[in-house]
Order: C-alpha cells, then sequence, then structure tokens
C-alpha cells in the first residue's frame, strides 16, 4: 500500500502543480490580451479572448473586453453571436439583455436597438425594475432607465414608487419640469424630507426658468393646502435662495400668524436681512417679534436689533440725517430706560458710542459711553473686546493713532486666533496702511487671509492686493503713500478735503494704477454727501473703460444703485444691472443685480 500511496500523492502533487501552471498562463494571456487591445492591436486581443472566453472560470473578466474588442474591430455579427449565447446561459441577467441593444446601437441599427430596449422595458415588473434601470444607467442610457422606473410605478400604482432614484437622475440630467413636481410629491408624503429636498433642488436649480416654475407650484400647493407647513417652509427657503428676503418674510409672517410658534422663524429671517443689508425686511421682522410677543423669549433681543437696523438703514441713506441719528440714539435712551443698563445691554452703549462719535463729532461722550460698556459687570468678553476696538477707532478719529494701535494690541493678545482677536489685526493691519508702512500692513494682511472668518480673510486680500497691484512694479511708493493717507482722512469724516486730494492725485499721477481706485474712492465720496450725479460721472470714469476691468463690475452695480434707489431712474437702473449681468456673470453682484432687474422689470410669479 506504501509504494502505491506515495505514487498517488505524486500524481495529486503534479496535477496540482500543472493547474497552477495553466492558470498563471491563463492570467498572463489575459493580460496580454488586454494590453492589445489599450495599444489598439485589435486582431491580436480577438484571438486570445476568443479562446480564454471559453474558459468559465475566466468568463466574467473576459467577457466585457472581447466584446469591446469585436465593436471595435465592427464585427457586429461575432459580438450579437457572443451576446446572446451569454444571454442564453445568464437567463435574468438584464446587463447581458442591455448589452445585445448597444451592439445593435453600434451596428448603427437604431430601430433595432431601440425596440430591443423598449421590449426590456416591457418586461419590468415592480420587483425587476431597480436591476433593469441599473442596467441602462451603468450604460448611460437615462432614458431609458426613466422608463423602467416609471413603467413599475404604473403597475404597482403607487405614485412615489422609485422616487427616491427618479430624484436622482432629474437632478443629474436636469431634468427641471420632472424634478419639481417628483420633489414636492415627496414632501407632499413625508414633511420630514424637506432637509433632502432642498438638497436636491439646490444641486439641480440653476437658471431662473426653473426656479419660476418651483415658485409658481409651491404658491400653487400652499393655497391649496396651507396646513402642509413643508411647502411654506421650502418656499421661504426658495425666497432666501433668490435674495428676496422681503417675500420670504411675508411667507414665514403668514405661517408664523398661523401655527403661533413663537416668532423664531421670523427672528431668523430678521438676522439674515439684516446681514444681507435689507434693512427694511429686518426692520419689518424685528417689529413683528416685539407686536405679536413682547413676553417672549426674543423680545429683547429683536428691541435691540430693531434699532440696530433701522441705525445701519440710515447710516446707508445717504447724506446722513443727523436728525435720525439722534432719533436713533433717543431709541437707544428708552431700551436702557426699559431694561435697565447690564452686561445684557452693554452692546447698546457701543452704538450710542459710534453714532456720537462718527455722525456727531462727540468724541468725548462717546469714550464715556465705550468705559462704562468695559467696565460693565460680567460684561460678555466679546463685546467687550469689540468696545475696545470702537475705542480705538475714535482715538484714530481724534488723531491718536498710537493710542488706537494700543488697544487694537490689546485685544490681538487677549483674543488670539478668535475672529474678535483676527478683526483688531486687521484694524491694526489698516492702522499701517494709512500710516503708509505697507510691509507691516502686509506682514499682519498675510496671517488674516488664512483666517477662518471669511469676511475677514476677504478684507485682507482686498487690501492685500491693493497694496501689492500698487507698489510692486513702482519703485516708488508715494503715490499709494499719498492714497492711502487720504484713505484716513475718509475715515475721519474729513470729505471735502479727501475730494481735493484725490482730483490732486488724478492731476499729478496721469495713467497711474490707482486711478480707477481714485474714482471708485471718489464716488463714495460723492455718494455720502449726496452729490449723486457727480458720483455717476465718478463711476462712468471706470465702467466706461475697459482698462479698469477689475472695477467695472462693481461700479456698474453701484451706479445702477444709485439710479433706482437715489434719482429714481428705474429704466436706467435696470438697463444697468442687464449691463452687469451680460457683462460681467462671475460678479459677487450678480444675484442681487438678478433680483434688483426682476423687480425693476415687474416680474412676479401668478
Amino acid at each position: 500500500m506504501a509504494p502505491f500511496r506515495k505514487l498517488y500523492l505524486l500524481l495529486a502533487l503534479c496535477l496540482a502543480l500543472l493547474s497552477v501552471t495553466a492558470q498563471a498562463q491563463t492570467g498572463q494571456d489575459l493580460a496580454l490580451a488586454r494590453e492589445y487591445y489599450s495599444k489598439g492591436e485589435y486582431q491580436k486581443a480577438e484571438a486570445l479572448f476568443e479562446k480564454l472566453v471559453e474558459d468559465k472560470r475566466y468568463f466574467a473578466a473576459t467577457y466585457p473586453d472581447y466584446l469591446k474588442t469585436l465593436l471595435a474591430l465592427r464585427n457586429y455579427k461575432a459580438a450579437e453571436k457572443l451576446v446572446k449565447r451569454t444571454i442564453k446561459q445568464n437567463p435574468g441577467n438584464y446587463n447581458y439583455e442591455v448589452d445585445l441593444g448597444l451592439v445593435f446601437q453600434a451596428a448603427g441599427d437604431k430601430a433595432a436597438a431601440e425596440k430591443h430596449f423598449n421590449k426590456i422595458i416591457s418586461q419590468t415588473t415592480p420587483e425587476s425594475a431597480i436591476a433593469i434601470a441599473s442596467a441602462f444607467i451603468q450604460n448611460e442610457l437615462y432614458d431609458q432607465a426613466e422608463q423602467t422606473y416609471l413603467r413599475s410605478r404604473e403597475l404597482s400604482k403607487d405614485p412615489l414608487e422609485h422616487n427616491r432614484p427618479l430624484i436622482a437622475l432629474y437632478t443629474y440630467r436636469r431634468k427641471n419640469e420632472a424634478l419639481v413636481p417628483e420633489v414636492l410629491n415627496l414632501l407632499q408624503e413625508n414633511e420630514t424630507e424637506i432637509g433632502y429636498v432642498q438638497n436636491m433642488l439646490q444641486n439641480s436649480l440653476r437658471d431662473e426658468k426653473a426656479l419660476d416654475a418651483l415658485e409658481k407650484e409651491l404658491i400653487m400647493r400652499v393655497q391649496q393646502q396651507p396646513d402642509k407647513l413643508a411647502y411654506s417652509e421650502l418656499l421661504i427657503w426658495l425666497y432666501i435662495q433668490r435674495l428676496d428676503f422681503y417675500a420670504a418674510l411675508m411667507q414665514a409672517r403668514a405661517v408664523d400668524k398661523r401655527t403661533r410658534s413663537g416668532g423664531s422663524r421670523v427672528m431668523e429671517l430678521g438676522n439674515i436681512s439684516a446681514k444681507n443689508k435689507d434693512y427694511k425686511s429686518a426692520i419689518e421682522a424685528f417689529e413683528y417679534i416685539v407686536n405679536e410677543y413682547p413676553e417672549g423669549p426674543f423680545y429683547l433681543v429683536a428691541r435691540q436689533r430693531l434699532i440696530n437696523a433701522r441705525e445701519e438703514q440710515v447710516q446707508n441713506t445717504f447724506p446722513v440725517d443727523r436728525e435720525k441719528i439722534r432719533a436713533l440714539i433717543a431709541d437707544y435712551d428708552a431700551l436702557l430706560t426699559e431694561v435697565g443698563r447690564s452686561a445684557a445691554t452693554a452692546e447698546v452703549l457701543q452704538h450710542m458710542a459710534n453714532l456720537y462719535a462718527f455722525y456727531l463729532d462727540d468724541k468725548a461722550k462717546a469714550i464715556e459711553l465705550l468705559q462704562e460698556a468695559i467696565a460693565m459687570p460680567r460684561a460678555n468678553a466679546n463685546l467687550v473686546a469689540e468696545s475696545k476696538l470702537t475705542l480705538g477707532d475714535i482715538y484714530l478719529l481724534k488723531g491718536e493713532p498710537w493710542e488706537a494701535t494700543l488697544l487694537y494690541s490689546q485685544v490681538e493678545k487677549s483674543h488670539k486666533d478668535t475672529p474678535v482677536g483676527y478683526e483688531a489685526k486687521l484694524r491694526n493691519a489698516r492702522l499701517s496702511y494709512f500710516k503708509g508702512d505697507f510691509e507691516l500692513a502686509q506682514a499682519h494682511l498675510d496671517i488674516l487671509k488664512l483666517a477662518t472668518s471669511r469676511e475677514i480673510a476677504n478684507d485682507a486680500m482686498d487690501l492685500s492686493l491693493l497694496i501689492t497691484d500698487n507698489t510692486g512694479l513702482d519703485t516708488s511708493t508715494t503715490a499709494m503713500e499719498e492714497y492711502a493717507a487720504i484713505e484716513l482722512l475718509v475715515f475721519q469724516n474729513k470729505m471735502q478735503e479727501a475730494l481735493t486730494q484725490l482730483d490732486a492725485m488724478l492731476q499729478k499721477y496721469p495713467g497711474h494704477s490707482l486711478t480707477d481706485e481714485i474714482y471708485f474712492q471718489k464716488a463714495a465720496i460723492q455718494e455720502r454727501m449726496g452729490n449723486f450725479t457727480e458720483a455717476i460721472a465718478s463711476l462712468q470714469k471706470i465702467a466706461g473703460n475697459p482698462q479698469y476691468d477689475i472695477l467695472s463690475d462693481d461700479a456698474l452695480f453701484r451706479m445702477a444703485y444709485i439710479y433706482e434707489e437715489n434719482l429714481k431712474d428705474p429704466v436706467k437702473a435696470q438697463q444697468l444691472y442687464n449691463d452687469l449681468l451680460v457683462k460681467h456673470q462671475g460678479s459677487i453682484f450678480v444675484a442681487e443685480a438678478r433680483k434688483r432687474f426682476r423687480k425693476l422689470r415687474g416680474d412676479s410669479v401668478n
């Protein structure tokens, strides 16, 4: 028995070695065939694949490459034969069924391909729909995938079947007319899906026509089903996307009146409106909270932010009305009388100080108020720091830069690596810039470009570019130093003196790289002084000169705004907004310009 057993083991070992060798050879052949295919040597690849495809162990790995090779050789008969044989051997595998249609398509027989794809779709059942649609999608046959899902839905009589796959498909293909009812039907069934719906719409709806269609459909559904709050929430979201904060507020207010939910949504919209400088909407939002919920948790904050929004509105309505400034101070005083002077209202003191210093030229009163805020027991540390920054600004206003930088540096040190600390560093950089110390300013700005706050990083980048663009190619920084000194005059409200010096610079440095900045600064001063026609003339120097492409969109938007808000010429404003939309499609002003253009054109959804 022993010799026989040894012989048996030896034979088994030999067979195993032969099998391993054969597998290794097959693997090498497969790699070689693929290499031939990649090099375009299709005849050589076909000869190897034809043998390899017969080996069941390697069929799955060989079949796709063999089919591609036959199609590359335009050997459509052999390709058709291969696929049909494969379908027969693998019934129910829809990937192979789709391959047959692709062979007909490659052969130029579109009718046969369409007929075959329709045959596959007609065989759809609710159970097989996902497999069939996936096979179509893998081959980028999206229309057929859509038809498969809809066929299954029809058979199941379930209007929401395959809802998410269809939403994903419509989103990917930007089929907005189909997407809108699909996502709204999902919301109709399950209001908790609103986050998912918003994400899908945000990824897909990019053009005005699609947004208009969604708005129209939503308004209709809100009117038909006012208790379906998800529709109202989605409509609010849509208005915010379009920067139409007033329309969003009207909708939020209507929802709050129905639900008496405490005004949180309205409060949020007030904050969003204020941040986006839509003061009218912010004021209405905060007034609603104050009037509707005098005992509510948002009352005190809303009361304060209402005055803040009015303050912003007054400060940005030129020329600034000093009587309205005094009225704002009276409002703040009334608030302090009502709720008391405490850590919770220390911010009010900061706002009052700003108004006294920059608009009523009462720096002593401003300093007194800020020192009170800084010394307030249990005051928020960030608020104290912000009060110190405002106090630094007032010392700069007084012409005492050393006192200013001392305060800025204190906040930098106490609030390192925080937004308030970065703001302090930015003010120090600005102070160095005003003094003409561009190297020190750039040292601060290089750090701030990486700040976590986008606004601070953008401000730092803007100032850094202004310095580098106007000092880098010129060994003399004299012009830049003069311009920076003028910017300090503007900060100190010495407007006429600043204008005179800007005009002198235009005469002294004709064609200098600062010319567009000079005209833009002139326009800003003229606008603040209420000289709107002169501001337009200065802006036209930029918008009408192709050399000034960096500021041309800024100039166009500002001109349009002045025509709309100050000169009350809606026709001219509409034309300029349209010019911006056409000429500067990548501008940061596009969304606001489009909103204003639509409003002036009288767009509305019926």
